[in-house]
């Protein structure tokens, strides 16, 4: 069996624990390969990204790791790019491209934030139509090829993250749907992968990882492969929920899932991946 996670947060941005913290707890539980994706430095959002000088120191780490490590595990640099951050997206192994923030009228703001944060966002910015507010998150979502080549669309439905225990707005209604999808399709034509993210279950928020089931229909009909990560800010979530991801993925129609490695993304079987 093989575990590879793509997405892993640390004290560099957002995450708790240094990245030879996670790389040696990896070790420790048999997982086979790490791809660290900090976050973009963004001047808007200073407290919750890499400063650009942590990010060279970021890079600096990761080789060091490499270095260090790499006869025990596979060890990628990634990036997960807010789109509006505005960075070089160089001297990285891949790049997750990720809508944490809306642009409205040149002021960046977050919504991936707690449920009555949202509900601010969504009374002051929406007049209080939350379902206004889903349809211009996905709008804004499908710019994300303007500003850079990604390998991985990042937590697609991250509006939802709420869903399951605040319903800002309704997730089975044609509006919402057509907007999801017509974001994921204008995306699918110029980024090859999403993930299937099991991020807000470690955190508490929902029971199910994005992106919902219609839209992993979607995607396996748009030809677009997925990887599997947990959107990681703790050492203890490393592979949380990865082998009920599987599944998921099984029971969809998929077969297989894609890791990277040093020759790049290839397709593996679900049943050797957990």
């Amino acid at each position: 069996m093989y575990t590879q996670n793509l997405h892993l947060h640390t004290a560099f941005c957002d995450g708790k624990d240094t990245p030879e913290e996670l790389v040696l707890y990896a070790i420790e539980h048999g997982v086979q390969s790490l791809g660290f994706s900090g976050h973009s430095y963004m001047y808007f959002a200073p407290s919750r990204s890499m400063s650009l000088e942590g990010t060279e120191a970021y890079k600096k780490e990761i080789l060091r790791l490499k270095e260090k490590y790499g006869d025990r595990l596979d060890i990628f640099c990634g990036l997960e790019m807010e789109m509006y951050s505005e960075v070089p997206l160089v001297g990285y192994d891949y790049l997750i491209g990720s809508c944490h923030y809306l642009d409205i009228d040149g002021k960046k703001v977050g919504f991936d934030r707690s449920a009555e944060e949202v509900g601010s966002v969504i009374d002051t910015y929406f007049n209080g139509n939350g379902l206004a507010y889903a349809v211009e998150c996905y709008r804004q979502a499908a710019l994300l090829p303007r500003y850079g080549s990604f390998d991985i669309i990042g937590h697609f439905d991250l509006v939802t993250k709420h869903a399951e225990k605040v319903p800002f707005f309704d997730t089975e209604s044609p509006l919402y749907r057509e907007a999801a999808l017509d974001s994921l399709r204008t995306l699918a034509s110029s980024i090859p992968l999403f993930e299937v993210n099991t991020g807000a279950i470690a955190r508490g928020y929902r029971t199910s990882p994005y992106p919902a089931p219609f839209l992993v229909d979607e995607c396996r009909r748009l030809g677009l492969g997925a990887v599997i990560t947990s959107d990681c800010h703790a050492k203890e979530d490393l592979t949380c929920h990865f082998k009920e991801s599987a599944l998921y993925l099984e029971a969809h129609g998929f077969d297989s899932v894609y890791i990277l490695t040093k020759e790049g993304f290839v397709p593996m079987k679900l049943k050797e991946f957990i």
